[in-house]
């Protein structure tokens, strides 16, 4: 599965495509894009290994010079520079390997942090409402921080660390054929017990970062409701609550320490050192081997120990990034069922609204709508009643397509929502709800978010639409203000104004109010009545509201119950033909 072929409500233009059939094909997919540092960093390790294979050599020849009658002198400081001369050209090689692998993972976090990022803006919000805030950022920041990690230095050193211990097989055989037995053997009990140990990690890593995911959306969660928190004195409950999952992160990183202390290659190398030197006194003391040879070949064995303990924590960190690249690519894959459409309809919107036997249900839940059908004319007013839990915004929200229906059709303008290109049918339509969301960005930034190119008179208009310039203009920097995250330093009321002017500025030619206007004073609210009255004419406008002075003047009201709707006409109407209509109109006389 390639990303072109997920569904989803927004995507950029992609250079490469990613194969999302499994973890370590997606990261391999990723990593094709720059083989050339990968040639650049196989190149260096294999340098490294070669240079490194050559001290234990010179070193042997070396003791052959010393000892013999007399001492070769001239030999030792040819010896000496040869080393001297390998080293640093070693340590120059090993720079531009090491330099290729640092650029190799910080590439690929930032490959892997806008794939995911531009995702998660292509997902529903179906999926959003579903996934917790704190697991998406933990998988967005500390998974993708693995994956780095698990290139620089993970597979940097494992693939160096490999190619370490095929030197005493290659060079082994120059002293005597035999001598390739002991770490050949090594070389295959290493990959058996390399094998079993990634086989206990691999379980052990996926709750490492499971757990540290749920620890982190915990928090996140406590720390966005700390205001009900505090307000229902649960910071005790709050706080064992996270004294438990902290407590199950810590007991998973015990765990995987507690592999690691095991870790049985250390053993191996120990008696691969001792078998590899008794084998070689063995021929020493047959006079096949002279002192150099067993000097030379005790060194190749050491380079074994640069693989044997830099595995203990390179494999580890491997298995981290492919237990946070599977995180990762579960959530880029989750079902999303609404797609962009690029092909789609984008031309002009009048504003007809027309419902076809809709039904709507969330997930696997009773239906939130039933059988709805409704026409809403181009330029109307209509307000939508009900009782709490009704689905009156869930009827609206079917209209951008937030949520698609589950059966039937939702059509603007006589075409079918779904065959709008998505972003030209969002475009001319603005929402406005309860819970108005702003950013912790300056009072301009916030209004001139749906159209960010918008001069500073444009925003004052629509302020003043708004009737918001007044509170602004009293804030020392007043349009330059910076608000508080979700404009928490603002009131009820203002964060509305401030919606409402956003709403105004890109001049949809749909406008839904859903009760957008519940956290206003009376005074206000006169005020803003009249705005939205003439922000209304000329395009169509869907409230959902309990006030009466709103609902008496819509040219079409809605009432709905239990998911159905049960009355539709104007007020006069309503009220002589309706019972539901009359009921809630005198619980709010």
């Amino acid at each position: 599965m390639t990303s072109s072929t997920l569904s989803a409500e927004f995507t950029l233009p992609e250079e490469h495509s990613t194969n999302r059939s499994g973890p370590v094909r997606w990261l391999i997919s990723h990593t094709l894009r720059y083989w050339p540092l990968s040639i650049t960093l196989l190149g260096g390790a294999i340098s490294n290994a070669a240079l490194a294979a050559v001290v234990p050599i010179l070193i042997g020849q070396a003791f052959d010079a010393i000892l013999a009658s007399p001492p070769d002198t001239t030999a030792l400081l040819s010896i000496a520079l040869t080393i001297a001369g390998t080293q640093v050209l070693r340590g120059v090689l090993q720079f531009g390997r090491n330099f290729s692998a640092e650029l190799f993972g910080q590439r690929l976090e930032r490959d892997i942090r806008d794939e995911l990022y531009v995702n998660l803006l292509g997902k529903s919000m179906t999926f959003h409402s579903l996934q917790p805030v704190g697991d998406i950022m933990a998988r967005a920041t500390n998974d993708v921080r693995e994956i780095n990690l698990m290139f620089n230095p993970g597979i940097n050193l494992v693939v160096g660390s490999a190619i370490f211990m095929f030197m005493p097989l290659i060079f082994a055989p120059r002293y005597h054929p035999s001598l390739v037995v002991t770490p050949a053997l090594y070389i295959i009990a290493y990959t058996i017990a390399i094998r079993q140990y990634l086989r206990e990690l691999e379980p052990v890593t996926a709750e490492v970062r499971g757990s540290f995911g749920d620890l982190n959306s915990r928090l996140a969660e406590a720390i966005d409701g700390v205001e009900t928190v505090k307000g229902m004195s649960q910071e005790n409950n709050e706080v064992r609550r996270f004294i438990t999952n902290a407590r199950r992160y810590r007991d998973a990183v015990v765990h995987q320490g507690d592999i690691e202390a095991r870790f049985l290659p250390l053993l191996l190398l120990a008696l691969a050192n001792a078998g590899g030197l008794l084998h070689s006194l063995i021929l020493y003391s047959q006079g096949v081997l002279d002192v150099g040879d067993v000097v030379a070949y005790f060194g190749l064995l050491q380079l074994l120990g640069f693989p044997t303990f830099v595995s203990l924590f390179a494999y580890s960190q491997v298995s981290l990034g492919v237990a946070g690249a599977k995180r990762i690519l579960e959530l880029i894959n989750r079902e999303n069922d609404l797609d962009q459409n690029v092909a789609g309809y984008s031309g002009e919107m009048r504003g007809e609204i027309e419902f076809k036997n809709v039904t709507f249900i969330y997930g696997q839940g009773e239906p939130a709508l039933q059988d709805i059908s409704l026409k809403i004319k181009p330029g109307q007013t209509v307000a939508i009643v009900g009782q709490t839990g009704t689905g009156k915004t869930s009827l609206v929200k079917l209209i951008n397509r937030t949520y698609d229906t589950s059966t039937g059709q939702v059509l603007v303008d006589g075409i079918d929502v779904r065959e709008w290109n998505l972003e030209g049918l969002r475009r001319k339509i603005s929402i406005i709800e309860q819970d108005v969301f702003l950013f912790s960005r300056s009072i301009s930034a916030n209004i001139n978010f749906g159209l960010q190119d918008a001069s500073r008179e444009m925003s004052v208009e629509a302020a003043k639409a708004a009737q918001a310039d007044n509170f602004i203009n009293s804030f020392p920097e007043n349009y330059d203000t910076v608000i508080g995250e979700r404009g928490v330093t603002l009131s009820g009321g203002q964060r509305q104004r401030l919606a409402l002017a956003r709403a105004f500025l890109t001049d949809p030619r749909i406008l839904i109010l859903d009760d957008s206007t519940s956290a206003i004073d009376s005074e206000t609210e006169d005020n803003i009545q009249q705005a939205i009255y003439a922000a209304a004419r000329g395009r169509t406008t869907l409230i959902i509201t309990h006030r009466l002075s709103q609902i008496r003047w819509a040219d079409l009201i809605l009432v709905l119950r239990q998911g159905r709707l049960v009355a539709a006409g104007t007020h006069d109407e309503l009220m002589q033909s309706s019972e539901a209509y009359q009921r809630i109109f005198s619980e709010r006389g």
